[in-house]
């Protein structure tokens, strides 16, 4: 098993791999040489020996993605690629008090993208934060499992709900009716991170 991780600014992003090698290299010495192949934009932290029944996918007990919106009226230009630039004010509390609804088990058909492979759309989320680091939204979702374009559907039904288009009691109508069209935009990849995933 391998986790590689992103650097943004003093935070950690971790996503799990798994592989089968017929390699001589030490397990402990793994890491250090895979990273002699790789580019500078990411790093092997841990390399283990692992159950060959392992899947780093379908053993996942619960995930955690972060999704952030850089606020400021300027943007950033070092961060741009990192983070989805929004320049219009949100209202952060109202986005907070909106996430609660989306916490407990739901069918969250209204927040996959068409032509998606689950035929179930019932997710859990065990928790859904809204927090403001700086200039910085951070929308935190932690799950058994999401759909495709998930997080960021969710994400930019929040975000129009910052903005007033959405009130946050209207959220939990949008999960019930399940209808793709009420829930916000599809906001850009490039704000999106995988933070942690746990197997047991």
């Amino acid at each position: 098993m391998v986790l590689a991780e992103r650097m943004l600014e003093f935070m950690h992003y971790g996503q799990v791999a798994n592989f089968k090698t017929n390699s001589n290299i030490p397990i402990e010495k793994l890491a250090l040489a895979i990273n002699s192949q790789l580019k500078n934009s990411i790093v092997i932290k841990k390399a283990e020996e692992v159950d060959l029944r392992f899947h780093s996918r379908y053993n996942a007990k619960h995930k955690t993605y972060r999704y952030i919106i850089n606020n400021s009226p300027c943007g950033t230009a070092i961060y741009r690629n990192l983070q989805y630039c929004f320049p219009i004010k949100l209202d952060l509390e109202k986005m907070q008090e909106a996430a609660k609804y989306f916490e407990g088990e739901h069918d969250f058909k209204a927040f996959k993208s068409s032509g998606t492979s689950s035929k179930n759309s019932v997710r859990t989320i065990y928790k859904a934060l809204v927090m403001k680091e700086g200039e910085n939204i951070i929308i935190e979702l932690t799950g058994n499992g999401f759909l495709y374009n998930m997080v960021r559907i969710i994400s930019g039904t929040l975000l129009d709900v910052g903005l007033g288009k959405i009130k946050p009691e209207e959220i939990q109508t949008i999960i019930e009716e399940k209808d793709r069209k009420n829930a916000g935009k599809t906001l850009p990849a490039h704000g999106l991170y995988l933070v942690e995933v746990k197997y047991n």
